[in-house]
Parts: structure tokens; sequence; C-alpha cells
């Protein structure tokens, strides 16, 4: 095994370029310090359309070297949309995946974030469950293993992502909880960090968001809310929730 920190800095790009020139698995890039990550409104692309045309769609995307993923959705149907992910390598597609969600679900992915190697997250919307594959088979060990009760409403599905070839590790909904009838709410994701254990996510949350026993918060004013919850990086557990002007 080679270990990237024996190499002086000058060559480290120089090692970068060998590595992905070598079509070796994505795990066994060079790994970077800095973690990245991209939330944005979702764009539309198929599986089968080049990086440029992609790239040009400006939608959410990370990249280490010549590696890059990006995220969006495909138009189905006039009143359906499906999420897709799709990962270049110097321009080469490795992989893409289209099988995530494949019902009327009217769901999009507009997140990411990917250390450059072996931790990746993907952010999904959600606005109801419905019959046939959807998140709810990587969800089932999930912190929320469901959309919940009603529809409608977007919400978000966070799932850990094996970069190697797409396959959804673990995942979760995350979604708001109306206090009067206990139906699901909006919940939108507006940022990503990791520190090594813990992936935090920053939200803005309708009436009401969840405390980390899933219940609802107690708030005042107005939605939506500023909310924070830190899972643990299975996504079976939050550690700690919060939101502005609730308790």
């Amino acid at each position: 095994m080679i270990y990237c920190r024996k190499f002086p800095k000058y060559l480290a790009p120089l090692f970068l370029s060998l590595v992905l020139g070598a079509d070796l698995p994505i795990s066994q890039v060079l790994a970077q310090s800095a973690v990245q990550s991209s939330i944005g409104k979702g764009v539309t692309f198929t599986c089968n359309d080049t990086e440029t045309t992609i790239k040009n769609k400006n939608g959410p995307k990370v990249s280490f070297g010549q590696t890059t993923i990006y995220i969006g959705y495909q138009q189905t149907s006039s009143q359906n949309k499906d999420p897709r992910i799709v990962l270049f390598n110097n321009g080469v597609k490795k992989w893409c995946r289209s099988d995530y969600e494949t019902t009327n679900d009217d769901g999009t992915g507009y997140g990411l974030l990917w250390d450059g190697g072996n931790v990746l997250y993907g952010v999904f919307s959600s606005t109801g469950s419905q019959t046939g594959n959807d998140f709810r088979r990587f969800a089932n060990a999930g912190w929320l293993p469901s959309y919940g009760s009603g529809g409608g409403a977007k919400v978000a599905v966070l799932a850990k992502i094996n970069p190697n070839d797409g396959n959804v590790l673990y995942a979760t909904f995350l979604t708001a909880k109306k206090a009067n009838d206990g139906k699901t709410n909006s919940l939108v994701v507006t940022g990503l960090s990791w520190n090594g254990t813990n992936l935090t996510v920053k939200a803005d949350s309708w009436w009401t968001p969840r405390r980390a026993n899933t219940n609802s918060m107690s708030c005042s004013g107005s939605s939506p809310y500023k909310y924070t919850g830190v899972f643990t990086g299975d996504l079976k557990k939050v550690t700690l929730a919060s939101a502005v002007n609730c308790s």
C-alpha cells in the first residue's frame, strides 16, 4: 500500500493523476484534507448526458482531482421527477444511478458532501410515499424510516453512498412534524458538514422541527425555523437537535 503522506508535497498532484489514470477504485484515490459540500437547486440531466452537458447546468457537484460527482434529477413525466447521481473520472462516466427512487414521488437530488475518499452523502427530496421502490428500502434502520403520514410537503432524505459504485449504504428521512395532527411537514436542507464521525445538517424546517427523539419541538414565532441536527455516520441516530425559537 502506498501512503501519500510520505511523498513530498510537490509530487502530490502527480501522484493523484497517476492514481486516477490507473482507474483504481475511488476509495483508493489520494485522500484530501478538505471536505467538500454543495447544496443548491436540483438540475435535470440523464445518465446518457456527457459531463460537459451536466457541468453546464451549474447544479450541485463535488470534485477532487479529475473526479467529479453531480446530483440532480430526470423529468420522467410531466408530473414526476426521479433523482439522478453520476460520477465522472477525467471526463469518463464511471457510474450513474437512476434506481434510488422510481415511484410517482416527485423526488430530486440537491446536495452532496464528499471527503475525496469513502465518505459520501447525498441529499434528496421526497413529497410522499408511493407504491414501488423508494428510499424506504434503504432507510428501514434509519433515524426516520419513512416519509410518515400525509403527502405533498417536501422533505429531505439523507443517504450515505459508496463512491465506488453509487450503492446506498444507509439512509434516513428528515422531516418536520405538525404538532396538531402529527402529519409530515416541509423541511429543506441548507448545509452539510462532517467532522470525521458525525454529519451535521442545517435545514429550514416548517412547523415544527423534530427533537432527537423525533417528537415535535415547542416553537414560537413563524416558520421556517433554522434547524440543526447532528447525525451519527450511519444515519441511525440524532445526537443533538436544535432550532432557533424552539425547544
